[in-house]
């Protein structure tokens, strides 16, 4: 799992790409899905939860269609991935 953030100049638009495109190349790079949240204090920003591994999302950030696609999806900052702490039960 991974937990990722970016700011977007509207949340529909980019849910549109995400959804649709951005879907079709994150699976090519190995994501088995994701799901989306719109922050509660930023209005630009949202919140994704994948099914991805660290390497898949570095392929991912590094293939040279990306970069277009997150434009056309009006991102407007660097996706950046979280660091994991650590997990524990309940």
């Amino acid at each position: 799992m991974l937990l990722a953030t970016t700011r977007v100049e509207d949340v529909d638009r980019f849910w549109k790409f995400f959804s649709t495109s951005a879907a079709e190349i994150r699976k090519k790079h190995g994501s088995k899905g994701a799901v989306l949240f719109r922050d509660p204090y930023e209005s630009d920003r949202v919140w994704g939860i994948f099914d991805w591994d660290k390497q898949g999302f570095q392929s991912f950030a590094s293939d040279p269609d990306v970069p277009p696609l997150l434009a056309a999806a009006g991102v407007k900052e660097k996706l950046q991935a979280a660091e994991l702490v650590g997990s524990c039960d309940a």
